[in-house]
């Protein structure tokens, strides 16, 4: 119950950044979205039908890779993302602040959307699955930094289709929310090695004594 407490305030926290800061400030942040928007303009394919398969396969691909908890929360995590952001996408609220602001506020809130559903063993129906899938298979695989990777590649990639101005904040935002996602990791996995090296300590100890 926990963990989907922290999913669905996770995807509050994200949804409410693209609605009113990253989509109306035209953002590219190199994730599923902007990489339908890649596919669309070489394929000519529809933008949602694109990110609609880009998200199937993130989901399949979850599903082999991670099993069937990040499975099944990954989808809580999918459902929660288009409930919150229809909602706040309806109500039409405009925010007017300057684009560093913007840049600055909205990546506070998607690392912390990201923190939450990553600590509670859940995608973001993202590429995020790909960097989870990599630290799995290697710990030394650093997540943030991973997703910083691909959402770089994906912007490099979009050069030519997104235009100069949209791939500067996007790159801004990119290296901007990795670096606050790779702090909020960072710091809890520390807590859990300290929690470990305690519970071995004092385990220890009580061998010790007898």
């Amino acid at each position: 119950m926990r963990d989907l407490m922290k999913i669905i305030a996770g995807n509050i926290s994200m949804t409410f950044a693209y609605a009113y800061l990253i989509i109306p400030n035209e953002i590219i942040n190199g994730g599923v979205t902007s990489s339908a928007l890649l596919l669309h303009a070489l394929s000519g394919y529809n933008i949602a039908i694109l990110a609609n398969l880009v998200t199937g396969l993130l989901l399949i691909i979850c599903l082999v890779f991670l099993g069937k908890e990040y499975f099944f929360k990954s989808i809580v995590s999918s459902l929660s993302y288009m409930l919150f952001f229809n909602f706040f996408y309806s109500l039409s609220i405009d925010f007017d602040m300057n684009i560093v602001l913007v840049i600055i506020i909205s990546s506070i809130l998607i690392a912390i959307g990201y923190y939450l559903c990553i600590t509670a063993n859940a995608s973001t129906v993202g590429f995020d699955v790909l960097a989870l899938i990599l630290h799995h298979k290697n710990e030394k695989i650093d997540i943030a930094a991973t997703i910083r990777i691909i959402n770089l590649i994906v912007l490099i990639l979009g050069f030519l289709v997104y235009g100069y101005t949209s791939i500067i904040k996007g790159v801004a935002y990119t290296l901007i929310f990795s670096c606050l996602l790779k702090k909020m990791l960072d710091r809890k996995q520390k807590a859990v090695m300290i929690g470990r090296d305690s519970v071995f300590d004092e385990t220890s100890n009580v061998k010790d004594v007898k």
